[in-house]
Formats: C-alpha cells, sequence, structure tokens
C-alpha cells in the first residue's frame, strides 16, 4: 500500500474543515472525486498513520502529516514544472507567501483555462486541486504549502513548514 496524491488532497481538506462534520459524499463534491476515491484515500490514511477514527469520526493525526509533508512531500510526489501557462497562482505568488516573497522571479502557476495569472506552470498534487482550491480558501493556503514544501527552494521549505505548523496548530 502506498499513499496517492489524491490522499493529501484529502487530508489537506480535513484539516480545512476542522470540526465541521463531513460525509463521504460531501468531500467527495468538494473535492472533485468519487465517494469511493476518498474512502480509499481515507483508508490509506488510516493505514499510514495520517489519520485515526475515534468516536465515529475520523481525525487527521496532525503531528504525522506535518512530519510527512514537511520531510517526505518533495520526495514522494515529485514536483513536475512545464513550460509558461495560464493557471493559478501557487508557491511565493499566493497566499500565505504572495506578500513575503516580492523578488522579480515569474510567476508560478497550476495550468488551469480560467486561471488569472501567467507563469511557469507547476502540476498540481493533484488535477483537482485548482477547482477545490477555488471553492476553499483555506484549502488553496494549505496546497500552496504543500507546494513550497516539495517544489520550493531552501527558504521557502522553511518557511512553508512554519506556516503548515500555525495552520495544522489551528486544527488540533
Amino acid at each position: 500500500m502506498s499513499l496517492k496524491s489524491q490522499d493529501v488532497l484529502v487530508l489537506l481538506k480535513l484539516v480545512a474543515r476542522r470540526d465541521q462534520p463531513w460525509t463521504y459524499n460531501s468531500l467527495a463534491t468538494e473535492l472533485d472525486l468519487s465517494p469511493s476515491q476518498v474512502h480509499a484515500a481515507v483508508q490509506r490514511a488510516i493505514k499510514s498513520d495520517l489519520a485515526y477514527e475515534t468516536d465515529d469520526q475520523i481525525r487527521v493525526h496532525v503531528r504525522n502529516l506535518e512530519e510527512f509533508l514537511v520531510h517526505g512531500m518533495r520526495y514522494f510526489f515529485v514536483p513536475k514544472k512545464g513550460a509558461k501557462s495560464r493557471g493559478m497562482a501557487t508557491l511565493t505568488s499566493a497566499p500565505p507567501f504572495a506578500a513575503l516573497f516580492l523578488d522579480d522571479d515569474e510567476p508560478v502557476v497550476w495550468p488551469d483555462s480560467s486561471g488569472d495569472v501567467r507563469g511557469e506552470s507547476l502540476a498540481p498534487l493533484y488535477k483537482s486541486a485548482p477547482n477545490a482550491a477555488r471553492r476553499d480558501p483555506e484549502l488553496y493556503e494549505l496546497l500552496v504549502i504543500a507546494d513550497a514544501l516539495r517544489a520550493g527552494r531552501t527558504r521557502e521549505r522553511m518557511l512553508a513548514a512554519k506556516e503548515l505548523k500555525k495552520k495544522l496548530k489551528n486544527y488540533g
């Protein structure tokens, strides 16, 4: 058994939702996945000790998720950069990092036909991530942090690790 990129997407969505109740169908709709994909993702997360079940509720194991994202993202979900494209901003071009990095680097984007930024393309963690992020600003920030951890330079990864710690503290 190995984790898939949609597993991380589901876990980040659970963090973004905090303690709000959810169903497999509601998460599937919000993430543009099927209910069976969400269920399988949750089961893989539980087997990987990134989530656990308590009182008939699935909870994210925040310490383990933080360790996995900070130390494993860039090795497990290798970033795929591409040509210039129109899309949705990520990395240092999007919140929470856009205000911190005021350099002349070209924006980095998830290719997306309805995006409003042009820049170097970076394949999103999962193909439905841009649509899901557009509907949920908190999830968007978590996905940008995950991108910084997997595709960022050293300084960006260090800041992303700090931001992730803050976000996960709000969850638990």
